[in-house]
């Protein structure tokens, strides 16, 4: 949840409790299709944090290598 948070820096949801953060970020409904090199996640075009969930996967995602 720390990550997360760190990714979450400069967003609307930056000082968002847990609950709220699991609500519009984690609990979403997505098809996830996992092939051998990749893992496809295809959110509904209606989801309204699309924009902010990719953002903040990308901070995560840009973060994973550094030490």
């Amino acid at each position: 949840m720390q990550r997360l948070r760190t990714a979450l820096a400069g967003t609307e949801l930056e000082r968002a409790q847990c609950g709220t953060i699991r609500l519009k970020l984690l609990k979403i409904g997505a098809q996830v299709r996992v092939t051998v090199r990749k893992i496809w996640i295809s959110l509904s075009s209606s989801y309204p944090y699309a924009a902010l969930f990719n953002d903040v996967l990308a901070a995560l995602e840009a973060g994973r290598f550094a030490t």
